[in-house]
């Protein structure tokens, strides 16, 4: 090839000569290059990659599409085996209760010989409670029934609780008391304190421990005042009621003196009432002390000396000294467990709603 051939060769090149192209204009120039046969077939190989393209998108939302169904329908099925598990083991529960109630029968059945008779005030005093007035009357009076029970024992742990309860449960002790067939004894383990000392009171005699927290004579109803917090907070409090004084113990609304006044006044009642039970169970026994009566809690110990409990003793050591051979019945009645569970969830479910309760707001109780 002669020189001459060779530089026309060069001058032709694409790649060694002419001005510097960029990477699209080099793709339009091969673009234009092509002959209508192989744009046409690049045309419908594009479309062809097209449509395979969407038809596997559309094949790949049907499978998500299918795997949602199939992951909810998983899902719905095992919340159905859940809530039927669930339904089921509250029936067994229910049933299992049942019987075990009509086969056990009251307490204290069976007992043989002499024994205490023994009924059990634990917890809070209210009528929700384990310790419900009704509760603790029915098992004083099957005590009190049994041919061979010698003693009753109201076996006492308890901060107090509702007035009327208390109440209640200090009648029925005078009313059998009063029969003169058996002696009711008190004694308090941990605590005895306000409607729990007032339930003691009635009875012939009270025995504590050392250490025992007894008294708290006194009333008391709590709660918050929030007028000023809603004020802040740009809340407005929409009560109504007919009556003048029907709200004033809304926490969200200004007590007004003569309101405040009258609470006080209903407080100083219901003690007055307290003090009264206490010194007819009590009698000549209580001392002169002005504090008595104040809401102080007092020892065991101290409680002796000023004339609240009887002595020192224990439910055991009361058995060893009333009877041969000491024996011990508990004639408490027992709890129904689902009745039990359905009052628990009742309540909790009642505060998470927001449904007032209708406790009474005085009480008988340790704060």
């Amino acid at each position: 090839m002669s020189d001459d051939d060779q530089k026309r060769g060069e001058s032709q090149d694409p790649w060694t000569q002419g001005a510097e192209r960029t990477p699209e204009q080099a793709r339009e120039e091969r673009e234009a290059r092509r002959s209508p046969s192989d744009q046409a077939a690049a045309s419908a190989e594009s479309a062809e990659t097209l449509r395979e393209r969407q038809r596997l998108q559309q094949m790949e939302m049907m499978d998500r599409w299918i795997g949602g169904v199939l992951t909810e329908q998983r899902r719905s099925r095992r919340w159905k085996l859940f809530f039927r598990f669930l339904f089921a083991a509250l029936i067994l529960a229910s049933l299992s209760a049942i019987l075990y109630s009509l086969m056990a029968g009251p307490p204290g059945r069976g007992a043989v010989g002499p024994h205490l008779g023994v009924v059990k005030v634990r917890g809070v005093i209210d009528s929700e409670s384990p310790a419900s007035a009704e509760r603790i009357i029915t098992g004083l009076n099957r005590a009190w029934e049994a041919e061979e029970s010698a003693v009753v024992v109201l076996h006492i742990d308890s901060p107090g609780g509702s007035p009327v309860q208390s109440q209640r449960i200090f009648d029925e002790i005078r009313r059998l008391r009063a029969k003169g067939d058996k002696p009711i004894i008190a004694v308090i383990e941990d605590l005895g304190a306000s409607g729990a000392y007032y339930i003691a009171a009635a009875a012939d005699e009270i025995l504590v421990a050392p250490a025992s927290l007894v008294g708290s004579i006194g009333v008391i109803s709590a709660s918050f005042g929030f007028e000023e917090a809603i004020e802040r907070l740009g809340v407005e409090r929409r009560v109504f009621a007919a009556g003048d004084n029907k709200a004033f113990l809304d926490p969200f609304s200004e007590l007004a003196p003569e309101q405040r006044q009258f609470w006080q006044s209903v407080l100083t009642t219901t003690h007055r009432q307290f003090i009264e039970a206490v010194r007819e169970g009590r009698g000549d026994r209580l001392s002169d002390d002005e504090r008595l009566f104040s809401g102080l809690v007092w020892s065991g110990e101290q409680a002796v000396e000023l004339g609240l409990v009887d002595g020192i003793g224990s439910l055991g050591g009361l058995a060893r000294e009333r009877l041969p051979e000491p024996k011990v019945r508990d004639y408490t009645p027992r709890l129904d467990p689902f009745e039990r569970f359905s009052r628990q969830f009742g309540r909790v479910a009642m505060e998470l709603l927001g449904v007032p309760r209708a406790d009474s707001p005085l009480r008988y109780q340790l704060p």
